[in-house]
């Protein structure tokens, strides 16, 4: 009985300090954070993309 309790106590030691969960954590926000950069620069881009194809737009428009 004592030596089950052992490698049950093993076992929990084991899982605990397995940092690969810490790992993937991490590696996911990593993610997340890169996600939102891009999404805020593409937003940002886009305006701004938008606005001066726009402009060139009147201005073809208006030489006419």
């Amino acid at each position: 009985m004592l030596n089950q309790f052992n490698v049950l106590v093993s076992w929990i030691k084991a899982r605990i300090n397995d940092e690969r969960g810490a790992s993937l954590v991490e590696y996911a926000l990593l993610v997340a954070l890169i996600a939102v950069v891009c999404i805020a620069a593409v937003t940002f881009l886009g305006e701004t993309a938008s606005t001066q194809l726009s402009n060139v737009g009147t201005a073809i428009d208006g030489a006419n």
